[in-house]
């Protein structure tokens, strides 16, 4: 059982980690449109309110890993100062995360700070919609880790006896188990339109690691981070004065591998000055299969609470590729908590719903 339960651990981090050289795909969250950072730099400062903490957390696939789970925490704290031009805002934002994968205590953290400028299009008597363009960038920090003493190679397996010995030699040239700390930097940018306070519409991208740093556990090692591309785009569609759907999609690209997110949530308010609104939602997730092409990975079914200042996400992943028979379905957990300080100032900035 033993034997049975690391190499599948082993398989897992080779497959998802380590595919043909050591390249590291980052983690992802179902709710990325509660992670606005996470996703995209020119989000920072893109909220109605003084200041905004978000904190998200995602733990997958402990059904099968049970200690050794795929975990990711991040947080984020993101602030608005205006300029002198009315309706134009500089962003500041710092975020971190760390994110585990593993029985070999796979880990990566990282840490950003962040800039953008929301420049204002549109609310004026010639254009009454309210309408931004924001382009944002982050610079930061970031460190891998790997335990390879909880690992085995194929040169300590027995096949006479099947078992593993964890005592003789790897095989392998091991240098260290910490890479080098690393330079980060990524930009986006985002455009949105609010025709009314639920309807609006936005779009935008970003790039991530843009100076693709080197990420490689040996000496002088080529492995590099991968430039990680993201297009996102979604809106709010009012069916109703209380109740409005809003669409979304995240698509995401990484070397060979792609992440796609496609639903929406169903959000129904009460339209008091203390506004109480909750939300329900079913988003599709797909992934490409190796030669197989793109496949359903997931469907993801979620809850929000928006109280006046908070809000608070739930979500599950239903795996639904061939994990299944593994998992039984029984793919992430997510919890997302978002806190707005309303803002004390007469000037103040119309986002939509994300």
């Amino acid at each position: 059982m033993r034997l049975t339960f690391t190499l599948f651990s082993l398989l897992t981090i080779l497959g998802i980690y380590l595919p043909q050289k050591l390249e590291a795909q980052d983690p992802r969250f179902s709710q990325f449109y509660a992670s606005p950072i996470e996703l995209n730099p020119a989000m920072i400062g893109v909220y109605e309110g003084q200041w905004r903490f978000i904190a998200n957390y995602r733990d997958a696939y402990s059904s099968i890993l049970q200690d050794n789970a795929f975990r990711t925490l991040a947080v984020s704290f993101d602030m608005r100062q205006k300029v002198q031009k009315k309706g134009d805002y500089f962003g500041f934002g710092f975020s971190a995360l760390r994110d585990e994968a593993g029985e070999g205590d796979f880990t990566r953290t990282k840490a950003n700070a962040g800039l953008s400028f929301l420049k204002k299009l549109g609310g004026s008597g010639y254009t009454p919609y309210d309408q931004y363009l924001i382009a944002g960038a982050q610079l930061g920090f970031g460190q891998h880790n790997l335990n390879w003493q909880k690992l085995w190679f194929s040169n300590q397996f027995n096949a006479e006896d099947g078992v593993v010995d964890f005592g003789s030699s790897t095989g392998e040239s091991f240098d260290k188990q910490s890479t080098d700390l690393y330079l980060d930097f990524n930009a986006g940018i985002l455009w949105y339109i609010l025709f009314d306070d639920n309807l609006s519409i936005y779009a935008g991208g970003a790039f991530h690691h843009l100076n693709a740093p080197s990420i490689s556990f040996l000496e002088n090692g080529d492995d590099v981070l991968h430039r990680r591309w993201v297009a996102n785009a979604g809106g709010e569609i009012p069916l109703s004065r209380e109740i409005s759907i809003l669409p979304a999609v995240a698509v995401m690209g990484q070397n060979t591998h792609l992440s796609i997110a496609a639903g929406g949530n169903l959000r129904y308010s009460n339209r008091d000055w203390r506004e109480v609104a909750i939300r329900a939602g079913a988003w599709a997730h797909l992934t490409n299969q190796l030669e197989e092409g793109i496949g359903m990975d997931a469907v993801v079914f979620t809850t929000f609470l928006e109280m006046e200042r908070w809000n608070i996400g739930l979500s599950y992943d239903v795996t639904t590729s061939v994990l299944n028979t593994a998992n039984n379905s029984r793919g992430a957990f997510e919890l997302s908590f978002i806190y707005i300080h309303p803002s004390k100032s007469r000037y103040t900035v119309d986002c939509p719903n994300f």
